[in-house]
């Protein structure tokens, strides 16, 4: 059998192109379309999308997607931003409970992994692997036992329910140990013999060299917990309480006019985190392991 020739290969990288082009552009449209028509007027979105729960209008024509809008205002903004403080007001919701998340995961994370990795005491594999056990765990099997014991606590309506069991997320401490396990036994052992302790070099030597990992699983927490859903529903019983997640639901159904520019207003804190940290984020999945 012949071997390919140039030209096949050339042909062949090509068409690979082409298609690998074509699934990216189908993947990105939904963003676009939401972007260009966060840019119509509320009138005009309306009149459009004014089936958009059907998938089929009643004459039996799909529902009309437009891409470019016929005039470009700022109106749905203006609307969210200034005219209805509902919207800041769930979006702060989010945020309240994003950012103790983030900052209580790194903090509990980082200590149990300098544990798990530095420290020797009996039983350390076990609990490790217990760890693993947890983290396997599918959402909707803890959120039960959440309940219970945030009801018994008096918590259930409070974002407490959400940001505890979310600082003590068994993920972060696992994402982190792997990073911990490549730094070279030698730095620690050399801290040792100068007389550091524990704390100097978790703060001096460990977290400097493990800052890819810090900033894969802040970045990962965020996305997890700025699209929270089943916690929100469960715990969180006042209407103007609820994360922004929660509310675009109820935006989508009763208010079309503003719900493009609520979407681009929700998903644009995490476009702007992954846009800075794709880097950190690409590096920690290789360096940890989990790179498929």
């Amino acid at each position: 059998m012949s071997k390919p020739t140039y030209y096949s290969k050339r042909i062949f990288h090509i068409s690979l192109l082409i298609a690998f082009s074509i699934i990216a552009i189908i993947y990105i449209l939904p963003l676009i379309i939401t972007f260009t028509n966060s840019l119509m007027s509320m009138n005009e979105v309306s009149r459009h999308y004014s089936t958009a729960g059907d998938i089929f209008h009643p004459e039996g024509k799909f529902v009309n997607m437009v891409i470019i809008p016929e005039r470009i205002t700022l109106s749905q903004y203006i609307h969210i931003l200034v005219e209805s403080p509902v919207y800041l007001n769930m979006f702060w919701n989010s945020v309240k409970i994003v950012v103790p998340v983030v900052v209580g995961q790194l903090f509990v994370s980082s200590m149990a992994a300098y544990a798990f990795t530095v420290l020797k005491f009996k039983g350390k594999e076990f609990l490790f692997f217990i760890y693993i056990i947890v983290m396997l765990l599918p959402l909707q099997v803890t959120l039960m036992p959440n309940y219970i014991v945030f009801d018994w606590l008096n918590m259930t309506d409070s974002y407490l329910a959400i940001i505890l069991p979310g600082i003590f997320n068994p993920f972060g401490v696992f994402l982190l140990r792997q990073f911990m396990k490549m730094i070279p036994s030698a730095y620690i052992e050399s801290a040792q013999m100068d007389g550091a302790g524990h704390i100097r070099i978790f703060f001096s030597i460990v977290l400097p060299m493990v800052k890819s990992g810090l900033a894969s699983v802040a970045m990962l927490t965020f996305i997890d917990y700025w699209n929270v859903v089943d916690q929100a529903v469960i715990f969180i019983q006042d209407t103007y309480a609820k994360p922004m997640s929660l509310f675009l639901a109820q935006i989508n159904q009763g208010q079309m006019g503003v719900s493009f520019a609520s979407s681009c207003f929700y998903i644009f804190p995490v476009l702007i985190i992954l846009f800075y940290g794709q880097e950190y984020l690409k590096e920690g999945i290789n360096l940890s392991g989990l790179k498929g």
